[in-house]
C-alpha cells in the first residue's frame, strides 16, 4: 500500500505546498483535492489544489514534473458533490465539474476519481435509485472510454440538521453497493473505502473488504469516536454528530491492526491515504500538521 493524505484539511496551501508537506513527513501520495473556485456549502469542501477547469499542456507537465521531482505521487483527483440533488440546477453543475475532474485524471495520467453518488435527501432509496440510472450510467460509461476509474466514498453525508432526513449520499451500506454494482457492472466502477463510516451506523466494517476486494480502488484511514454516554441519551436516530466525532486514526474506535490485516489478506497494493477532519486539530496551521505528523507515525506501524 502506498500511504497518503487528503489534501482538504491544506486549505490554504497552493498544489506546490501540498506536495511540499507530504514529502517532507514522508507520505508517499496525496489525494488532491478539485473542487471548482467559489464558496463552500460545508467543511473540507471547496478546496481547490488543482484547477481542472483551466488545465492545459504546460500546466500538465508542470504537475507532473514538480510529483516527479519530489517523489511523490497523486493518488486520486477528489470531488464529493451531490450529483442527484433535488436542485435540477445544482445537479448539473456537478455533474459537470465531475467531468472535468474525470478529464483532468485521464490528461495526468492518474486515472482515478474519488467522490459521492450523491442522494436527494427528501426521497427513498428506491426513487434516488432511479436518478441513479439517469445520471451515473452515462458517467461512468464517460470514465470508461477515458480509461479513468471512480472511486465512491461509503460516507452517508448525514450529519446536521440540514442534511436530513436521508442524507446526501447514496452508497452507504453493502446492500446499497451490491445495487450500485448489478446496476452499472463496470470494471471502472469501485469504492473509496472509509471503515469509520461503518462504525458510526453499528456496521461490521471487516467484512466488506473481503466481500468487494474487486471494488477497492481506493482507501481512507479515518477513525471515529463514539460517545457511549452521549448515544444512550440521544439514540442511533439523532444527528450523527450528537453522539460521534471523527478522530485521526488510533484516537477512535476502529482496529486498525485488524482493517489492515483483512486488506493484506486480500493483496491490497492501492492507495490508502489518512483524511482529518479531528477538531482538536484544527486551531492552528502548526496543529493541522501535527495531525499529519501523528497520523503518518501510526498508521505506518500497519504498513511497514
Amino acid at each position: 500500500m502506498k500511504l497518503g493524505f487528503v489534501s482538504a484539511i491544506l486549505d490554504d496551501s497552493t498544489f506546490e505546498a501540498v506536495i511540499d508537506t507530504a514529502a517532507v513527513l514522508g507520505y508517499e501520495c496525496v489525494e488532491l483535492a478539485c473542487w471548482p473556485k467559489g464558496d463552500a456549502e460545508r467543511r473540507y469542501a471547496g478546496v481547490s489544489h488543482i484547477d481542472v477547469t483551466n488545465l492545459d499542456a504546460a500546466k500538465i507537465a508542470t504537475i507532473k514534473e514538480y510529483c516527479t521531482d519530489k517523489g511523490v505521487s497523486i493518488s486520486a483527483l477528489a470531488y464529493y458533490p451531490n450529483t442527484l440533488d433535488g436542485d435540477l440546477i445544482k445537479r448539473a453543475a456537478a455533474i459537470e465539474h465531475l467531468k472535468k475532474v474525470i478529464v483532468a485524471a485521464n490528461q495526468l495520467n492518474i486515472n482515478l476519481v474519488t467522490t459521492f453518488i450523491g442522494r436527494d435527501q427528501t426521497k427513498t432509496v428506491e426513487e434516488n435509485f432511479e436518478v441513479f440510472d439517469i445520471v451515473w450510467k452515462p458517467l461512468i460509461a464517460y470514465a470508461e472510454s477515458l480509461k479513468v476509474k471512480v472511486a465512491i466514498e461509503n460516507c452517508p453525508m448525514l450529519f446536521t440538521i440540514d442534511q436530513w432526513p436521508g442524507g446526501q449520499n447514496l452508497a452507504t451500506t453493502p446492500k446499497i453497493w451490491r445495487e450500485m454494482f448489478d446496476r452499472i457492472p463496470s470494471d471502472y466502477f469501485g469504492l473509496n473505502y472509509d471503515p469509520s463510516h461503518l462504525v458510526w451506523q453499528m456496521m461490521d466494517y471487516i467484512k466488506p473488504i473481503y466481500a468487494f476486494k474487486d471494488k477497492l480502488f481506493h482507501i481512507h484511514f479515518k477513525d471515529i469516536k463514539i460517545d457511549k454516554e452521549k448515544l444512550d441519551d440521544v439514540g442511533i436516530m439523532a444527528y450523527p454528530l450528537a453522539f460521534m466525532m471523527p478522530k485521526l486514526p488510533g484516537l477512535g474506535d476502529v482496529d486498525w491492526s485488524k482493517f489492515t490485516s483483512a486488506l493484506t489478506d486480500i493483496g491490497y497494493a492501492g492507495y490508502a491515504c489518512v483524511e482529518i477532519e479531528d477538531r482538536a486539530f484544527e486551531g492552528s496551521a502548526e496543529a493541522v500538521l501535527e495531525s499529519l505528523r501523528l497520523s503518518k507515525q501510526y498508521v505506518s506501524q500497519f504498513l511497514t
